[in-house]
């Protein structure tokens, strides 16, 4: 765990694989290899999951919509990968149902969703997280009493699970350091250089300014929305964001989860303990990679959603407790609606021994990571074992604090201390964002990170200068 330990053997070892991207796909690929006995490097430009992978809206879902658009195998592709997962990481994959109101003249019609749920069921092979069921006017009504009754024709439910995004990448990342993966955060991949049948490439340290090289037989490009933007990359991407609102619970009593639609759109109302979670948007986006924005004209747009389904909650920004945006790194199609394109991933090598990895979603990162792993192993004809990460839980022989799980941890300085000794914290917001949620869970997130900050300090060694520019970055970033 130790920072110059790892540099050390990142630059005296030769890896089969070096990992480019610590986002849930790239980790997912580390813990693959890790786990088949390959030698396995990942390095991540800046924190763990500090992109996409913990930006979504915290679902393992099959994605029921798909099915309107008739894209069968990518149903049955995530939701057999999404029961795995809560196989896998079982404190992750919170079984959660969702409530689909069902309006007259709208898309989204009573007897084809009633179908549609039960071939989901089908395509879950019978394994779903619940049996779905359609709902009469009546029950509707009675399980979501402040939702409008204009032209409704009922609702059907079905089941999906609520997962923590940020602590899945964590926690694999760890599974794949108990095999032996090295790996390291706030160190950017600048280029390669094909040598020696392998890839000299050149990495720079962002804490220090130090650069130095890592010498791979293959290397895979899984950098999210940055993939298109490496040298040798031939990934051609789509980038559309995704904006998610958290609020009181109490505003939105929402006893499950609500699917709600605006003509093809389809947002949601998660529950999250104490709080719901509204989202998301789907729109094209050219901005700022690192800290895509969510502004006044976003809030308005998923509340106005959330208002005309549940007009007596009457939501206002003020309400709105926090937020976050994500990217979506979909595979390039300059037609269609953004939420029209294909989430099926892309595993090319478009270079000899360089992969690019791009498309897919949170729920088949696993598959992604097998796949991938796969190509590598029959290219280069390595010796390896099976794939076992559909069957070993990622919290194997793991014995620790109660840290991670759906909803964040308590607030205390041995929590604290645990992330800090095990989960590569660097930076206030590591801890008060991805490790934990204490940001987006809490109103009084900035009392809380003082307090982090005095423990973080404690443990990582920080001056009062330190500590102070600490705070400062967290205010900026969040």
């Amino acid at each position: 765990m130790n920072r110059s330990d790892t540099i050390a053997k990142l630059q005296q070892s030769t890896f089969d694989i070096l990992v480019i991207g610590g986002g849930i796909v790239g980790a997912g690929i580390a813990r693959d290899a890790a786990l088949r006995g390959l030698r396995i490097a990942l390095v991540e430009q800046a924190d763990f999951a500090a992109g996409t992978s913990s930006r979504s809206s915290r679902l393992l879902h099959g994605g029921i919509r798909y099915l309107a658009q008739g894209r069968i195998g990518l149903v049955r592709e995530a939701s057999k990968e999404k029961t795995i997962i809560g196989h896998i990481a079982p404190h992750l994959a919170q079984p959660l149902p969702f409530i689909f109101p069902t309006w007259r003249g709208t898309p989204w019609s009573y007897w084809k969703l009633s179908v549609g749920v039960r071939l989901y069921d089908l395509l879950c092979g019978m394994k779903n997280f619940g049996r779905s069921s359609s709902l009469n006017i009546a029950a509707t009504k009675k399980l979501l009493p402040g939702l409008t009754t204009r032209n409704l024709t009922g609702a059907v439910r079905y089941f999906d699970a609520l997962t923590n995004d940020a602590r899945l990448v964590i926690d694999t990342l760890r599974s794949a350091e108990r095999h032996d993966a090295q790996l390291i955060n706030h160190v950017k991949f600048l280029d390669a250089k094909p040598e020696n049948n392998g890839w000299l490439c050149t990495v720079r340290d962002q804490l220090t300014a130090h650069e130095f090289t890592i010498c791979a037989r293959a290397v895979v490009n899984a950098a999210g929305p940055w993939s298109d933007k490496l040298p040798h990359s031939k990934t051609k991407l789509r980038l559309t964001k995704g904006v998610h609102l958290v609020v009181d619970h109490q505003r939105l009593p929402v006893p499950e989860a609500v699917v709600m639609t605006e003509g093809n759109r389809v947002l949601f109302a998660i529950p999250w303990g104490e709080r719901v979670i509204l989202g998301t948007t789907d729109t094209d986006y050219d901005g700022d990679l690192p800290n895509p924005p969510c502004d006044a004209r976003d809030i308005a747009e998923v509340l106005g959603v959330v208002n005309t389904t549940f007009p007596e909650a009457n939501i206002a920004p003020s309400d709105v407790i926090s937020t976050w945006s994500g990217l979506r790194p979909l595979v390039a199609d300059p037609n269609g609606d953004p939420s029209d394109i294909s989430r099926r991933h892309n595993i090319d090598m478009s270079n000899p021994g360089w992969w690019d990895v791009t498309g897919g979603k949170l729920t088949t990162y696993r598959l992604m990571a097998e796949e991938t792993v796969d190509k590598i192993v029959r290219h280069f004809g390595l010796k390896s074992g099976p794939c076992s990460t559909a069957e070993l839980s990622i919290q194997e022989g793991n014995k620790r604090l109660n840290v991670s799980g759906i909803l964040p941890p308590p607030i205390s300085q041995d929590v604290v201390q645990e992330i800090c000794r095990t989960e590569w914290p660097y930076h206030l917001d590591d801890v008060m964002i991805r490790r934990t949620s204490w940001h987006y869970y809490h109103r009084d997130r900035t009392a809380i990170a003082e307090k982090v900050a005095d423990w973080m300090a404690g443990e990582l060694g920080w001056s009062d200068a330190e500590r102070s520019a600490q705070l400062e970055r967290y205010r900026k970033h969040a």
